[in-house]
Formats: structure tokens, C-alpha cells, sequence
């Protein structure tokens, strides 16, 4: 990481110039600016960074990456200037819209259903706002994607969205609309009445695999073209067939290593696609996560070590990725106002515990955009893709650096200094 002095002074260098108005913060509007940003330190993520580098975007798109005396900046485009550049960060799980800043449950609080253990037929789609407060809130730090849906606390919370953290409707903010079937196994999805179900993991997995079969048979009773009655309609088995037919990835929240074993072996039963989500005792099993070729989208580094994830380690993404093991780092849900963590501070922690800057930087960038299927378009600064880019005064994971602008598609849509 830069040194204070090194890193104060690039930002006297590259002091951050505003040639532009402050017009249009969102570009929900259909109109692309064209803008070029210098950086004293370009991160791409597509190859080494680039000192005093430029990235120019042209109607949305980068249309040039490379050194500054390599790349022209048309005349006329929009400058900005920045001591870090880094592509716009990819938050790989979070509630963040559909869970809002305020503790109003019947308000601001759609992250969980809790009439029933198993509704894979809910839409994050249906619940998304993107005027919630803390939508702009994690913008400000420089995050531009976002996946967020439902929180864990039941066996199966619904499907997942992905979106870009801008846009006046969630059609606009839209990346994909049902991106993951999000199941829980862990704690918060068993029962404290005696009598409610379920109450103990063997129950819990029980459950879901009965769930897993009357997929299988609905969807073959759908395929028979013999059958003297069509098969009526079911919103949740219509769910649950695309995870058995790997459309939908399945995310299963799961901290203990027996609960990652129970879903690793899940998935060895029904084939569907797994990403592992949590995973405080991953550590310990990786080897079988390794095996399975599973990704995990780890837990907050600064989640609080209690309970499930009492065993967590500041090192279990540095351990994960070193066993080759695709590794994205998370906001996650917290209980607490302000119900987000933020994944720049989250990857720092794991930045000074063996990722170092870089590893760090790219699990919450391309490692994130390609686990969720989404690389093609964020995660790195690449010609083609969308322009999305957060810019700093110094190095992203030092605690006194500041986000001084956040750019999507071309547009900024969050200016000044977010600490």
C-alpha cells in the first residue's frame, strides 16, 4: 500500500480538477457523456497498473485504456483526475435496496419473508428501490454493481438481482434480473418452537431435498407429452427446476464446515450450480471446496465473530485463494442501522491479512464480476466495457483516503469526499 507521504503526495499531483457541471448525476436520463479520467495509478484489473494512466469512455463504453502519453483524450470530453483510479466495485451479496437504512419493518424492511420456510418464488425484482438512501450511501465509496436480494434467515429467501447502483427505476438499474435462489443453512433458518420446523439441520436439509425432488418430478410430468392433463402451474417449482437445469445458481449461506459440507453434498445431488456464500469455517474444509470447484463469497472480514461464525478468520480469504479457490468479498446484511457494511473497508482488512492490495482490490472487481457471471461488462477497465469507475486521493484501503467520484456508464453519479 502507498505510504502517507507517497500517497499525499500523488494527490497534490493528481489533484482532482472538475472541468465538468454537475448535471445529470444519474444516467438514467439516456444520454452518455464522454469523459476521459487520468490516474497517478490506474488498477485495470485486466493486466498491471499503469502509472499516469488514461481510461476514455465514449458513449458509455471504454474506448481506451493505456499510459498517458500512449492514449489522446478527444477534444471536448469531460476530464477527471484522480491519484487512485480503480474499476467501480462489485459488491458480490448484499441487501442493499431492498433492505433500507431504517429499522421499519413494515417500511423499509423487505430483505425477509418469514410467513414460510421455503419461497423460492419471491423476487428481489419486486422489491428493489433505487432511491433507497443507502443505495447512494455505498456509491459514494466507489461501488457500482451490486448483487443484493434476500437476506438468509429462512431455507429458501427467493432470487437474487443484480444491479448497477444508479437508475430512476430498477428496470434501468437492471443487470440481471433473477441472478441466484438464495437458501440458507445456518441458525437463522432454524426454528425455536418446539413444534416449528425446521428445528435441527438434519430437518433443515430434509427439506430442502424433498424441495429438490418435487422439482424433478414437476419438470418431468411438464416434459410429457403423453400426459392426458397438463401439469398446473407452479411460480415456486418453476424456480427450482431452472437451479436443477443451472440457470439459476443456488447460494446457500452456510458458516460451520458441516453445514458447507451438507450443501457441497446437495449439490453433488442434484447437480445444480453452487456459489457458497458465508463460509466462516471454509478454511477448514477447502479441500473439498476445491473439489466441488465452488466458489465462495466470504463473509464480511469485520463480520462480528460470534455464534456461527465464532471460528471466522481475518486470513480465510488469503487461505481460500491460495488453495485456487475463486474468492469475492461481500457487504453482506447487518442488523443494525445502517443494515450495510461496505466492501472497500471489507477488503481492506483482508488486504493487510495476506491478500495484499491487489488480491484485495480484485475481490471486490473482476473476482466478484466473475463469479456472478457478469465480467463481460464490469470488474475491470478493459476497451468494451461499461465505463464504470471509482476514483481516490490516494490508495483505496488506506483508512484516511476519500472517494472523490464515482462514474457509471460515462455519468458520475457521486462526487466529493466519502471516507
Amino acid at each position: 500500500m502507498l505510504g502517507h507521504m507517497e500517497r499525499w503526495r500523488a494527490a497534490g499531483v493528481w489533484a482532482f480538477v472538475v472541468m465538468f457541471s454537475c448535471a445529470g448525476l444519474c444516467p438514467s436520463d439516456g444520454v452518455f457523456a464522454q469523459v476521459a479520467v487520468r490516474g497517478a495509478k490506474v488498477y485495470t484489473m485486466a493486466g498491471p497498473p499503469i502509472e499516469n494512466g488514461v481510461v476514455v469512455i465514449r458513449d458509455g463504453k471504454i474506448s481506451a485504456v493505456g499510459k498517458s502519453g500512449d492514449v489522446a483524450i478527444p477534444e471536448g470530453f469531460r476530464v477527471f483526475e484522480a491519484a487512485v483510479v480503480t474499476p467501480g466495485l462489485v459488491d458480490a451479496h448484499s441487501v442493499v435496496g431492498v433492505a433500507g437504512i431504517y429499522n421499519n419493518p413494515r417500511g423499509d424492511q423487505d430483505q425477509l419473508e418469514r410467513s414460510e420456510p421455503i419461497q423460492p418464488e419471491l423476487r428481489a425484482l419486486d422489491a428493489y428501490n433505487p432511491h433507497e438512501e443507502l443505495v447512494a450511501w455505498v456509491r459514494g465509496f466507489g461501488v457500482t454493481t451490486v448483487h443484493t436480494g434476500h437476506a438468509p434467515g429462512e431455507l429458501i429467501t427467493g432470487q437474487s438481482i443484480i444491479v448497477k447502483t444508479t437508475g430512476n427505476t430498477v428496470e434501468e438499474a437492471v443487470i440481471v434480473e433473477r441472478a441466484a435462489l438464495t437458501a440458507t443453512l445456518a441458525q437463522s433458518a432454524r426454528k425455536d418452537e418446539a413444534a416449528a420446523s425446521p428445528g435441527t439441520r438434519g430437518k433443515m436439509v430434509a427439506l430442502l431435498r424433498a424441495e429438490f425432488v418435487k422439482a424433478q418430478e414437476y419438470r418431468a410430468k411438464r416434459a410429457d407429452a403423453d400426459a392426458e392433463e397438463p401439469t398446473e402451474r407452479s411460480l415456486r417449482l418453476d424456480a427450482l427446476v431452472d437451479a436443477l437445469d443451472r440457470k439459476l445458481p443456488v447460494l446457500i449461506t452456510a458458516h460451520r464446515a458441516q453445514d458447507i459440507a451438507s450443501a457441497l453434498r446437495l449439490q453433488r445431488e442434484f447437480g445444480f450450480k453452487l456459489w457458497l456464500d458465508g463460509c466462516a469455517e471454509g478454511y477448514v474444509v477447502r479441500d473439498a471446496i476445491k473439489a466441488a470447484g465452488v466458489p465462495v463469497i466470504l463473509h464480511p472480514s469485520m463480520q462480528r465473530s460470534t455464534g456461527e461464525a465464532e471460528n471466522l478468520s481475518f486470513e480465510t480469504a488469503a487461505k481460500l485463494r491460495a488453495a485456487g479457490i475463486p474468492v469475492a468479498l461481500q457487504s453482506h446484511y447487518e442488523g443494525y442501522v445502517p443494515k450495510t457494511r461496505v466492501v472497500l473497508f471489507e477488503a481492506a482488512i483482508a488486504a493487510a491479512n495476506g491478500l495484499g492490495l491487489e488480491g484485495a482490490l480484485e475481490t471486490i472487481t473482476i473476482a466478484a464480476a466473475k463469479i456472478l457471471g457478469i465480467d463481460d461488462r464490469v470488474g475491470s477497465l478493459a476497451v468494451g466495457k461499461d465505463g464504470d469507475i471509482a476514483l481516490y486521493d490516494g490508495d483505496p484501503f488506506e483508512y484516511t483516503t476519500h472517494c472523490i467520484a464515482t462514474i457509471i456508464e460515462g455519468k458520475q453519479v457521486s462526487q466529493g469526499e466519502r471516507q
